[in-house]
């Protein structure tokens, strides 16, 4: 096939049966509110969000014990970080992989299917048995379906915040880049509560024999209702003509790098310290504080529930400083709060309690601000024509270099050198960020 049918054959999706009976048993057709798209936005990201959280805590508190009974703890929670990785090398695979699905079967279909495999592969987690029952066919088990989970998370992708972004008054464009960002620590608040919930309420014996279970199959119901949120909106006939007008349609990949294949690098780069920071201040801190017994493993989910509850203010007060300063400059300046938080990270271990609760609620704050405009500061700079795909792309590849490996290498230095290693992790995805920002600046300038 030439490229110029390619790309012709992405411009405009084809409408299915699947899709029609889809838009006749959801679509109302009586129009699409800003209001909508930000709820949408928020319900479906909180929902991807709870899915990697879950996952998160249950590589501390479950994972080695139930997977990796055969090693010691510290052991055993690295090889659960290593498994926690492949759905973020999986995610660009998905991205990619569903963009064709979309183009053959159209929108709805694609996010049906995406968020069904998205759904069993979460279940499929709930239902395996440990590495007692299978042997190590429980870790190839649990490896693959953690990379079903990557592949559907990146062909969830719907557009809804590119749309919110593109049609955001000019003096509010750093507000509406941080709506889909309150995901995140709305969905670190329910998968954190309601493993805080089962741990507190159960013995050892049997949170471990079937109470985490729970968690995976609530993210499966939560999907559900994500599923008819966001299909509600992406099938109507309204939603389509806004994303056609804003040129919100896949484009070819080969075509996307070759003309702003930098772009790419560059926005994953320049949202590297606030990715780095994502893992760092809610997977990582649990799994060294439960794995040196420093605090009871419920107090710290319980400072984390709080830390999240911050972010959320961090958050929405990210989109007010970006609309007074500047998104690039807000994520800039949070770069190097960062740079300088990092330098505190040895007190995780040697400070007592109240330091290291201190450490996590600044840190969810600094995260909340940083990453409230981590998403939208660089996929600006893409045309029109190229913004779909662009933005997902770009956030699967941060995801990938900035917390696919963040609570497995922050763990290991840890372990093996001392926190102050993951102070020059930190660090180094600070520097980035800065190094990305003033690239972008310089390629601005000269275009």
């Amino acid at each position: 096939m030439s490229s110029t049918t390619f790309s012709e054959s992405y411009a405009e999706p084809s409408t299915t049966q699947m899709e029609r009976d889809v838009r006749l048993t959801t679509a109302d057709h009586s129009g699409v509110a800003p209001s909508e798209i930000a709820v949408g936005v928020i319900i479906g990201r909180a929902s991807e969000y709870f899915d990697f959280f879950v996952y998160g805590i249950a590589s501390v508190l479950v994972f080695p014990a139930v997977f990796f009974p055969f090693t010691n703890r510290l052991e055993g929670t690295l090889w659960a970080f290593l498994i926690f990785s492949f759905a973020f090398i999986a995610r660009p695979i998905g991205t990619i992989s569903f963009m064709a699905i979309q183009n053959r079967w159209g929108r709805g279909a694609k996010l049906t299917i995406s968020l069904f495999l998205l759904g069993f592969s979460t279940a499929g987690i709930a239902f395996l048995p440990g590495y007692a029952n299978l042997g190590f066919a429980s870790i190839v088990f649990l490896s693959v379906l953690r990379f079903m989970q990557g592949i559907a998370l990146g062909g969830s992708w719907d557009g809804l915040p590119s749309l919110l972004a593109l049609n955001a008054p000019a003096k509010r464009r750093g507000w509406y880049a941080m709506i889909p960002q309150l995901g995140a620590p709305i969905g670190f608040i329910i998968a954190a509560g309601l493993f805080l919930f089962l741990h507190s309420s159960l013995s050892v014996a049997d949170f471990l024999d079937w109470g985490w279970r729970y968690t995976f199959y609530v993210a499966f119901a939560i999907n559900v209702v994500a599923l008819f949120a966001r299909l509600r909106l992406v099938v109507t006939n309204e939603y389509e003509a806004m994303l056609k007008e804003r040129e919100l349609e896949p484009t070819p990949v080969g075509e996307l790098i070759k003309a702003r294949g930098s772009n790419l690098f560059i926005g994953a780069f320049a949202a590297l310290a606030s990715y780095a920071l994502f893992h760092l201040v809610t997977v990582f801190p649990l799994s060294w504080i439960a794995l040196n017994a420093s605090q009871e493993v419920n107090a710290v989910l319980t400072i984390q529930i709080i830390g999240a509850f911050i972010a959320i203010f961090a958050t929405m007060a990210s989109g007010r400083l970006a609309d007074r300063i500047g998104r690039r400059n807000t994520l800039g300046g949070l770069a190097v709060l960062i740079a300088i938080f990092s330098g505190i990270m040895p007190f995780l271990s040697n400070g007592g309690p109240i330091i290291q609760d201190a450490f996590i609620l600044v840190g969810f704050a600094l995260l909340g601000l940083s990453y409230g405009q981590a998403a939208g500061a660089v996929t600006s700079n893409f045309a029109a024509h190229y913004r779909y795909t662009g933005a997902a792309l770009t956030s699967d590849l941060a995801w990938l270099l900035g917390a696919a490996f963040a609570p497995l290498v922050a763990l290991s230095l840890s372990a093996h050198f001392g926190v102050g290693y993951v102070s020059l992790y930190l660090l180094s995805g600070a520097v980035c960020t800065l190094v990305a920002l003033k690239v972008n600046r310089t390629l601005e300038m000269r275009g």
